[in-house]
């Protein structure tokens, strides 16, 4: 039951960052300002210290989700007892005067962005032990000395006696190494005080309101594009509105709010189709680009990437070509999507732009031909003055296929528990070999997303022995697996639930040639304690 109460609480303090952070301005504004709250709200425990600011909170740096864990852990652990709005106020203000710099932050966005079934590149060494539990992208996303490091590492022997166990580290004196070595070490790579924090901390925030040019790819949908349209409310406030179309003619549309933390950190929640989203997002300094991903509130594994680019008068530029690949000798309908296009669309020696189906300053249709004797491989696009490098691949055949993701984790759920069936969602990436210059031998190149048939199959023995196939779940044609109920399962040798082990298969029929893949899903139980950052 407690688990289930963090959950909740976990996932109610993304709301209110993402959410409430926004819309209870109104509220927040008759309250005291930030540091009256800090002071009013943690001082009782937080002693003063010289030179300013409180024990243990002003000698560390987090991203907004990190601080939003720590008020929440506050709230669970101390019975702080803090309004809604105020932990938003309190978040805000934190994450800007003691965030993390863009450059900090970059190598764990995935696990902010919540991209699925990420495979970590582990530490090694004594800060191996911090990726026994969690992400070491939770670690990554921290700044501290090495005397709060220590602080750290004592409050997780403190909070979880059963460490040692649940690390496998009975055999091993990892105490020591934890206590002396680790915290140092910690602190010489993640330290308090860096060149790239010193030089962020006072950069001011950009305005980002105006219109935006948007594309991305949404796996199972495919790649989209659209506008965005953004309208201050607020010092680092907006409210949004998008439209996405995708390359099979469909059309989203949604509205929402965003709120923007350390002078770049867009977190945005709305509704895409009636559906609510969350929106995490870096803008470049300049705040005139941003990238990140979007995902849905119940089932953050789906979503999809996003870029944007603010829509700026007079300027040509090309963002992309969907689909990014033509086969030689096909007619393909190709987008060409960018901002202020003038002029014919070339695409190289050997294409030919048979038909302009629209011609718009955001995006031109046409339909392109490429002869047999067009040059194989990446190329340029150009329409007018503007050229997109090497955003068109011309290709004669699919040599290979490949699954994304390679490997990923579903869960069951539903069947009248609280916790909804994570999915996972394949695609079939193609590729083609092109030959490497004048020398012999060749090199691979993706053409992107091909249709695949889709198909699941035991991974081992033990799996076949349990019909994993037949209790786990189900794959769909386009390449959506869905996990069964939880729970136990009467019908299941041992009465066991509905977990398993598969091998995921594609298969693509390219002319005479049939291509096939393979991936590794696993199939688990519900994740019931579900914090901001995993």
């Amino acid at each position: 039951m407690l688990v289930a109460v963090r959950r909740s609480l976990a996932i109610l303090a993304v709301v209110m960052m993402c959410g409430a952070g926004v819309a209870a301005s109104a509220e927040s504004g008759a309250q005291a300002g930030p540091q009256k709250i800090l002071e009013r709200r943690c001082g009782q425990c937080h002693r003063s210290i010289e030179g300013g600011g409180l024990s243990r909170i002003s000698r560390e740096r987090q991203t907004p989700e990190g601080w939003d864990m720590t008020i929440t852990r506050m709230r669970l652990y101390h019975n702080v007892e803090i309004k809604p709005a105020e932990q938003a106020a309190l978040v805000k203000y934190l994450a800007d005067n003691q965030g993390l710099a863009p450059s900090e932050a970059l190598p764990y966005r995935y696990i902010l962005e919540r991209q699925p079934w990420v495979i970590e590149k582990r530490p090694t060494g004594t800060m191996e032990l911090c990726a026994a539990c969690h992400s070491f992208a939770r670690v990554g996303l921290q700044r501290r000395d090495a005397g709060e490091w220590l602080k750290l590492v004592n409050f997780h022997l403190g909070q979880f006696p059963t460490l040692e166990y649940q690390s496998r580290l009975r055999g091993v004196q990892w105490w020591k190494e934890a206590s002396t070595t680790l915290p140092q070490q910690l602190a010489e790579r993640f330290p308090l005080e860096s060149p790239a924090w010193s030089q962020w901390r006072n950069h001011k925030s950009p305005n980002l309101a105006g219109k935006w040019r948007v594309i991305g790819h949404e796996p199972g949908r495919g790649d989209y594009r659209g506008l965005l349209t953004v309208n201050r409310k607020g010092p680092d406030k907006y409210e949004l509105r998008w439209v996405l179309n995708y390359g099979d003619g469909r059309r989203a549309k949604g509205a929402g709010a965003a709120i923007v933390y350390t002078s770049y950190e867009w977190r945005a929640s709305g509704k895409l189709d009636g559906k609510q989203i969350r929106q995490v997002m870096a803008v470049t300094p300049d705040g005139n680009a941003m990238s990140g991903r979007w995902y849905y509130f119940d089932t953050d594994e789906r979503g999809g990437e996003m870029s944007a680019v603010r829509i700026e008068s007079g300027k040509s530029r090309i963002l992309a070509v969907q689909p990014p690949a033509l086969r030689i000798g096909a007619p393909t309908r190709l987008i060409v999507v960018g901002e202020n296009l003038k002029g014919s669309v070339k695409l190289g020696d050997g294409v030919k732009v048979v038909k302009v189906v629209r011609h718009a300053p955001d995006e031109i249709v046409v339909v392109a031909q490429a002869e047999s004797s067009a040059n194989e491989g990446p190329r340029n696009v150009e329409v007018g003055s503007a050229r997109g490098g090497s955003m068109l691949v011309v290709y004669r055949k699919l040599d290979a296929i490949r699954i994304e993701p390679a490997y990923a984790i579903a869960r069951v759920g539903d069947n009248g528990g609280p916790i909804p069936p994570v999915v996972a969602q394949f695609e079939a990436n193609g590729y083609t070999n092109v030959i490497s210059g004048s020398k012999a031998g060749s090199h691979e190149v993706s053409v992107g997303v091909v249709p695949a048939k889709w198909s699941v199959a035991p991974w081992d023995d033990s799996a076949a022995e349990m019909h994993d196939v037949e209790f786990a779940g189900r794959m769909d044609r386009n390449g959506l697996f869905t996990p069964a109920g939880a729970g136990p399962n009467p019908k299941r040798k041992f009465g066991t639930d509905n977990t398993g082990n598969l091998r995921v298969k594609a298969a693509v029929a390219d002319g005479a040639k049939p291509l096939s893949a393979s991936a590794h899903l696993i199939v688990s139980v519900q994740r019931w304690d579900d914090p901001p950052i995993r």
